[in-house]
């Protein structure tokens, strides 16, 4: 069990537009070893109903069969609501590239688009135990909406790993690179380099996207971390995670914090923080 230390490795944007892309990484990661993997899947990236893209649906079952888990990635993966000030313009269309779907939403607005996604994993038969928001922001009203949700047993943001049914949160230091541009590709492989080394944390996270495979030097250098990883780290999916971590072993938590406290977790303050020293580092 690699003394209790995880890693989880997820792929964010799964859907009909990302798909090629995705398997690109998939077999990337297969190159270095076989793990099981979360998929975030969109059920409308960008608007485009991955339910009406004949294969899709029946693609991502067979991921089911493969070991792999499907997670729930907001709805549209799109900011549709309109900014309030300049600074709100240049987060939610600038800085998140328009995709933070859930930073800004009422509570009604959420539940409504998490009701949505649930329904289409039901329709599917697929099993459903996780939520990731794009962007990994998520509005008050938000995780109002998500902590209401029956099916949901964890949600992860960019520093936290949340048990929905137990209250609890953990902190789990996230490696993830950007593809967007050459300047991002070379301070990523740097960044790849160092993040996360010689963590103590138990739980580790790898969180890779669609470009992530395109680019031979920015593929090679995040292959040789999750070597590096998976040698001190035994590979799980964010549900068995929190089976094994929150119902078994209350001794790693390092942070009582509950999203309900005082202070959210990963408020827009907190997950601002995080996201832009990564994002000074390559990061997304």
């Amino acid at each position: 069990m690699s003394d209790g230390r995880y890693l989880c490795v997820s792929l964010h944007d799964v859907a009909p537009a990302t798909w090629r892309s995705c398997r690109q990484v998939l077999t990337a990661i297969r190159e270095v070893v076989d793990i099981p993997v979360t998929l975030l899947v969109v059920p409308a990236y960008w608007g485009q109903c991955s339910a009406m893209v004949p294969g899709f649906e029946s693609a991502m079952t067979n991921q089911l069969a493969r070991g792999h888990e499907l997670a729930l990635h907001g709805y549209f993966h799109r900011d549709l609501g309109a900014p309030c000030s300049a600074l709100d313009w240049l987060r939610r269309r600038v800085y998140t590239a328009g995709e933070a779907e859930f930073s800004a939403l009422t509570e009604r607005e959420a539940a409504e688009r998490l009701l949505l996604g649930q329904r289409w994993f039901r329709a599917n038969r697929w099993p459903l135990s996780g939520f990731v928001a794009p962007a990994w922001l998520l509005s008050q009203e938000s995780w109002k909406a998500v902590r209401r949700s029956p099916d949901l047993e964890y949600v992860t943001t960019f520093t936290h790993f949340h048990a929905l049914r137990t209250g609890e949160s953990l902190r789990a230091p996230c490696l993830t690179l950007s593809a967007r541009a050459p300047w991002h590709r070379a301070v990523s492989r740097a960044w790849a380099g160092m993040a996360c080394r010689h963590s103590r944390a138990s739980l580790v996270r790898l969180a890779l996207h669609p470009r992530d495979a395109a680019y031979p030097a920015l593929c090679r250098s995040w292959q040789n971390r999750l070597a590096d990883l998976l040698a001190e780290r035994e590979a799980v999916r964010k549900v068995d995670f929190v089976h094994t971590a929150f119902a078994l072993d209350r001794s790693c938590q390092t942070t009582d914090v509950a999203p309900s406290a005082a202070r959210p977790e990963d408020s827009y303050a907190d997950a601002w923080i995080a996201k832009s020293a990564a994002n000074l580092a390559g990061g997304r």
